[in-house]
């Protein structure tokens, strides 16, 4: 589990396709302290370490992506170059200080507009027409690993949704947001209380 609380940027140094897709993540996490098999969401999807060290240009942590995995997320991201945002595991006593996040990607949304608003952003993200019903007013939603609070929902003819945010210069520092465009694919993952409830109504409970 995780909060959608960005902890650093991480880049992506490689990428070799092998079946899966071995990425090498560049971090300033320490990495001494990152057992194998433990989870790191990098921009919305939890990922496995499967190897880490350090070098010359600083610590490094290894995932393999799945075919899945490739496929459910925003295109482009795995590429070498790349930043994400990452966020370790939740622990036990750790503070919640965004909203309780699984890193498992609903679906992919696209930045329709992001406009500057004082020293702040006004964005407005694109969502699918399969989770337009379960993004609301003033609830949380997850943008590429970031726990964010919705402004406004406008339902689209073709059955998506335009929703806006208001990214702080804060965010926009600590996150990829500060080379957010028009036209960029994003990441989005729906409020846990949402997908349970949609499955309850799909179950007539």
């Amino acid at each position: 589990m995780f909060t959608g609380i960005i902890t650093d940027i991480g880049t992506i140094r490689s990428r070799e396709d092998r079946g899966d897709t071995r990425l090498i993540i560049g971090t300033v996490y320490d990495t001494d302290t990152i057992d194998l098999g433990a989870s790191i969401a990098c921009s919305g999807a939890c990922l496995t370490v499967v190897d880490k060290g350090h070098d010359g240009d600083g610590h490094w942590f290894a995932i393999d992506a799945s075919g899945e995995t490739l496929a459910r997320t925003a295109p482009g991201m795995w590429d070498a170059g790349r930043r994400l945002n990452l966020e370790r595991a939740l622990r036990i006593g750790d503070e919640l200080g965004g909203h309780i996040v699984t890193g498992h990607v609903d679906g992919i949304g696209r930045i329709a507009s992001a406009t500057p608003v004082g020293d702040s952003v006004g964005m407005t993200i694109e969502a699918p027409a399969e989770l337009a019903a379960h993004i609301a007013a003033k609830g949380s939603i997850t943008v590429d690993g970031i726990s964010l609070t919705v402004n406004e929902v406008t339902d689209q003819a073709d059955g998506t949704a335009h929703f806006t945010l208001n990214i702080i210069p804060h965010t926009q520092e600590m996150t990829t947001f500060d080379e957010a465009a028009a036209g960029r694919p994003v990441n989005l993952e729906i409020d846990i209380l949402a997908r349970y409830l949609a499955r309850m109504q799909a179950r007539g409970a």
